[in-house]
């Protein structure tokens, strides 16, 4: 295993009604991560179906994790699920917990 890479989670609560909320109360969604670069390197989400967990990892890997404006501009222009705010609320949480973990490495 890399050092430089850390697994980092995000969870945020679905809305009723869809398939994911019947079997889950909140999604979570976890990314690797390379520190040295802030690149996705692998991501992962409760998503019910596979193709739409598929779509999540395609749009994601390879973009910066320190970006939310354009991670949550390229969910908005091309996800069009029901869990798109529970999946922009994950993210974001994401990015924050990735910036901490940075700060507490600069101390």
């Amino acid at each position: 295993m890399k050092e430089n890479l850390v697994f980092v989670t995000g969870y945020a609560k679905l809305p009723q009604g869809i398939t994911a909320a019947e079997l889950y109360s909140v999604i979570v969604v976890g990314v690797i991560v390379d520190k040295d670069s802030s690149i996705i390197k692998d991501v992962d989400c409760s998503l019910v179906t596979s193709v739409a967990r598929s779509f999540v990892k395609d749009l994601y890997v390879g973009q910066s994790i320190l970006d939310y404006p354009k991670l949550a501009d390229l969910l908005n222009s091309c996800y069009h699920g029901s869990a798109r705010k529970a999946l922009l609320s994950a993210f974001k949480i994401i990015n924050e917990k990735y910036k901490n973990l940075l700060e507490q490495d600069e101390m």
